[in-house]
C-alpha cells in the first residue's frame, strides 16, 4: 500500500463497513489518506485511463447510497491504492449493492497487502500534492541593509571629512605660517559641501533599504484596502504582488505573480459573520471553488489552494486580521485549523514571481503574510 500523505498512516480497510453509510465513510476517509483535492484525483484518474469528473466524486461522497462499480473503480485507483486492494473494494462494494450489509471475513482476508502502486505523474508532472517541483521550502536567507557588518558609511576611521581630497584635516597649526588665505577657505567649503552631501547621500540609501521587504525594494506606494465582500484582487504588501494560480496546473496550488497579468482564477470575498471570511474562486477552466488548507490543518506547511467548496477535509474559513498601528496590511488565518497560530504565508524567495503560498507559523513582524484586498 502506497504510504499516505496525508498522516503517514495506513489506508483505511473497506471491509470495516457493515452498510452503505459506513462504506461512504471509508471512501472519504481514503480520500483523506490520499492527500488529494477532487482536482488531483481527476488528474491522476485521467493518467490512469479512468474517467472521474470532480462533481461526481463529490456527489458521491455526499450520497447515501454505494457508489457504481465503474465509478468506485476509478476513485479508488486515482486514491492509489494497489490492484488486489482494489479488488476487495470492489467486492464490498458488490455485496453491499446486493445485499445492503456487508459480512466479511475481517481485516487482513484477501487483500494484496505489500503490493505498492506508485501514484502516476498527472499531467502537469506533479508528484506530491500540494508542491511544484523544484520549490525550495527551506528558511529564508538572512537579509541585512547591504553594508557588511562593521563597516561605516565609507569614511575611514580616524580620517577628516576631506581626507580623500587632499585637505589637511583638523585645524591649521597657528606655527605654521600666517592664516589661510580666501583660497584655503574656498578648497575647505567645498570640502565641506562635498562631505555634507555624501552623509545626506548615505542616510537617504539607508532609508530605502528601512523600507525594503526582505531586500526587495518597493518602487511606489498603493494604496492598502480592507477587506469586504464582493470582487478583489489579493496583493501581498511588501511585494506587490497578487495571488494567481498557474494555467493549465491540476493541483490549485497559489502563487504570487504580477498584478497585471493575475486574473486566474478571478477571487472574491464572502463575509459569514462573526468576522469570518471565504474566499472564493472563479476558475476559466475548473469552474467556481474556494481558496482552503487541505488535510484540515494537518500538515504545518499544506498549500494555500483552490479547490470546490465546502469539502470537509479542508479549512475553507479565514479570519481578515488588521496587523499594525497604523495598519499596514491584513493576515489571511485559517479558522480552525490543526495546526495552530498559522498563517497563510508566501514561501521560498518572497520578493519572486511564483512563489508559491502556504500555511506557516504567523511571524512576529508578518513579512510575507500581509494582503490588500484591492477592488476589481
Amino acid at each position: 500500500m502506497t504510504e499516505g500523505y496525508a498522516d503517514g498512516g495506513g489506508a483505511p480497510d473497506p471491509r470495516e463497513a457493515t452498510d452503505a453509510a459506513s462504506f461512504l465513510a471509508r471512501l472519504q476517509q481514503l480520500k483523506d489518506w490520499s492527500g488529494l483535492t477532487y482536482r488531483e484525483l481527476s488528474a491522476r484518474a485521467e493518467a490512469l485511463g479512468d474517467v472521474l469528473p470532480r462533481s461526481t466524486v463529490a456527489n458521491m461522497l455526499a450520497r447515501s447510497t454505494v457508489p457504481r462499480e465503474e465509478l468506485l473503480t476509478s476513485f479508488v485507483r486515482a486514491c492509489g491504492v494497489s490492484p488486489g486492494e482494489l479488488e476487495t473494494w470492489q467486492a464490498v462494494r458488490k455485496e453491499l449493492a446486493v445485499r445492503g450489509v456487508y459480512a466479511g471475513t475481517g481485516a487482513g482476508a484477501g487483500t494484496g497487502a505489500g503490493v505498492e502502486t506508485a501514484w502516476p505523474t498527472g499531467p502537469q508532472g506533479d508528484s506530491v500534492p500540494g508542491t511544484e517541483p523544484g520549490t525550495w521550502l527551506g528558511a529564508e536567507p538572512g537579509t541585512g541593509l547591504g553594508v557588511e557588518p562593521g563597516t561605516g558609511l565609507g569614511v575611514e576611521p580616524g580620517s577628516g571629512l576631506g581626507a580623500e581630497l587632499g585637505a589637511e584635516p583638523g585645524f591649521p597649526d597657528p606655527s605654521a605660517g600666517p592664516a589661510p588665505g580666501p583660497r584655503s577657505r574656498a578648497v575647505r567649503t567645498l570640502v565641506a559641501l562635498v562631505a555634507v552631501a555624501g552623509l545626506v547621500l548615505a542616510a537617504v540609501s539607508v532609508v530605502m533599504a528601512l523600507v525594503r521587504d526582505d531586500g526587495a525594494a518597493r518602487p511606489k506606494s498603493v494604496a492598502l484596502t480592507a477587506p469586504a465582500a464582493g470582487d478583489v484582487q489579493i496583493r501581498v504588501i511588501g511585494s506587490d504582488l497578487c495571488l494567481n494560480e498557474r494555467r493549465g496546473g491540476s493541483s490549485g496550488q497559489i502563487y504570487q505573480r504580477a498584478c497585471e497579468g493575475a486574473g486566474v482564477p478571478r477571487y472574491s470575498l464572502k463575509g459569514l459573520g462573526s468576522g469570518r471570511w471565504r474566499i472564493v474562486s472563479d476558475h476559466p477552466d475548473y469552474g467556481p471553488g474556494c481558496s482552503g488548507i487541505p488535510s484540515g490543518g494537518r500538515i504545518p506547511d499544506a498549500a494555500f489552494e483552490d479547490s470546490e467548496c465546502a469539502d470537509p477535509t479542508r479549512v475553507e474559513t479565514f479570519r481578515l486580521e488588521p496587523f499594525g498601528t497604523p495598519v499596514t496590511g491584513y493576515r489571511i488565518v485559517p479558522v480552525d485549523s490543526a495546526t495552530p497560530d498559522s498563517c497563510v504565508s508566501v514561501v521560498g524567495d518572497r520578493t519572486a514571481e511564483w512563489a508559491r503560498l502556504a500555511q506557516a507559523p504567523c511571524r512576529a513582524d508578518a513579512r510575507g503574510q500581509l494582503f490588500s484586498f484591492d477592488r476589481r
